[in-house]
């Protein structure tokens, strides 16, 4: 029984990664969008890119609790 929960676990970070990846794909398009205006906010800039930075660290950090849950998944009997 501890392997669907540890294949659970590994697929509620993958889910959450995936969460977490559109949501920064949605703030690179805001800051994308906002390189292309001309009267573009620097303070919000630098909000998105401080945005980018707090997903992408948390994109990692759900991919690594997958990757221990798969290999605890896989090294139990």
């Amino acid at each position: 029984m501890s392997s669907s929960s540890g294949s659970s676990s590994s697929e509620d970070s993958l889910s959450r990664a995936e969460e977490l990846l559109a949501r920064l794909e949605a703030a690179r398009g805001e800051l994308e969008q906002l390189s292309e205006q001309e009267d573009a906010s620097p303070e919000r800039a630098l909000e998105i890119l401080n945005e980018l930075s707090e997903l992408a660290k948390a994109v990692e950090e759900e991919l690594e609790r997958a990757k221990r849950a798969a290999e605890a998944d896989a090294a139990s009997p």
